[in-house]
């Protein structure tokens, strides 16, 4: 079947090893359209500058297109651009909220929330802010299905409870958390929500407002951009009390021998020169994805995710973590091969030309839980094809009968 988009991203159509490169390794990074490496590469050829550092014309037109970049991620997520703070990735994001919001409002008696399946850059940050506040954490276990129960819900969010953390998208199970259901119950007991959009931003549009949370963050590279670029949202009232995470140049209002004030707004958490290269590719990818239609991308990943479970399903020596079904699955399924080590099964499907992503994902505790130390995974994007999932069934065929099973 013809895929429209494939031509929009040069690596695809690149020769790996006499053929096509079946690349289904998007959840840990997608590849970039044109369309996006094009904007990049015009930034750095015509408007390279240190933005709002000079009054000269090319550090305006940087400046431009660093705050351009801000308003169109603001878009994305239903906020306001002084409520979207640039970082390196979700990584530096949920830190920043962890250090600047965690160390500072939250005390000892507080209960934390967090999902057993969370990754570990929305678990470790909570572990030093509960270890350095005195603060307790309380995790969420889920069903079977691999689904936050209503059950859990009610007994782990409490009164003790200041502030819940949660993947929107799991990385491994590919479920949707109950968002809202979550918010409803932080929000009675007076918590704030923290969400991480890292999996969730590059499958369905993200709005803040309507999901009433009170952080969410991403990264670009999982969402055609390139790497080292991220976002986090912060409600502006939360984001104005919060001291700085990092300090240095134009985060500052005002600098004296022994003192200093800060910038307002989101400045006041960028400190030093920006990645505006990165900035403009991010804008350029939302817009790229805009063009498509966010339907359409979804019932594209939609029918891939069935078809690859489909034909899981008829492998007895295979399976499947989470909910066997596509429904409200989004981008990734995980799956472990009978008596075969995950990092066999990947060589052998490399062998073959197809990329999956083999090993525990930074997410131990989830492990941990399922009773495995690790798991294949294999996760698409808009640019896969039908004949991508059917050369990565095939090719597990392969490793069936390599193994003997």
């Amino acid at each position: 079947m013809q895929n429209p988009w494939i031509k929009d991203f040069p690596i695809l159509s690149a020769d790996e090893n006499g053929t096509r490169l079946v690349y289904l390794d998007s959840a840990a990074t997608t590849q970039h359209p044109t369309q996006v490496l094009d904007a990049v590469t015009r930034y750095y050829t015509h408007d390279n500058a240190n933005p709002h550092r000079g009054v000269y014309d090319l550090a305006m037109r940087a400046t431009d297109a660093h705050e351009g970049a801000r308003h169109r991620v603001a878009q994305f997520f239903h906020a306001e651009d002084d409520e979207i703070v640039f970082t390196q990735n979700t990584t530096e994001s949920l830190n920043l909220v962890a250090y600047s919001y965690g160390l500072h409002f939250l005390h000892a008696g507080d209960e934390i929330v967090i999902s057993v399946a969370e990754h570990h850059s929305d678990l470790v940050p909570w572990q030093r802010v509960a270890e350095a506040t005195g603060a307790a954490l309380v995790y969420l276990y889920p069903g079977p299905d691999g689904r936050l129960t209503t059950d859990e819900l009610d007994r782990k969010i409490t009164a003790k409870t200041k502030l819940v953390a949660i993947g929107m998208v799991s990385n491994v199970l590919g479920l949707r958390a109950p968002v809202e259901e979550i918010v409803a119950r932080a929000h009675a007991v007076g918590a704030v929500v923290v969400l991480d959009c890292a999996q969730s931003a590059p499958h369905m549009p993200v709005d803040v407002k309507a999901l009433d949370v009170d952080f969410a963050a991403c990264s670009a590279h999982k969402l055609y951009a390139p790497m080292g670029m991220g976002a986090l949202y912060a409600r502006r009232e939360l984001l104005d009390k919060m001291p700085p995470f990092l300090s240095g140049g134009d985060m500052i209002g005002a600098v004296h021998e022994h003192s200093a004030t800060w910038a307002e707004g989101p400045r006041k958490f960028e400190a030093g020169t920006r990645n505006v290269g990165g900035e403009v590719g991010f804008a350029a990818a939302l817009d790229y994805i805009d063009h498509i239609g966010w339907q359409t991308m979804m019932d594209h990943e939609h029918a891939l995710l069935e078809r690859m479970l489909k034909g899981m399903a008829d492998m007895p020596w295979l399976t499947v973590y989470g909910d066997p079904t596509a429904a409200k699955r989004f981008g990734v399924v995980s799956f472990n091969v009978q008596d075969v080590h995950p990092h066999d099964v990947a060589t052998i499907l490399d062998a073959g030309g197809v990329a999956i992503r083999a090993g525990h994902h930074c997410a131990q505790p989830l492990m941990d839980f399922l009773g495995i130390g690790s798991c294949c995974r294999a996760s698409v994007a808009i640019y896969n094809t039908p004949e991508d999932i059917d050369a990565l069934l095939n090719n597990l065929e392969n490793v069936r009968k390599v193994m003997g099973l």
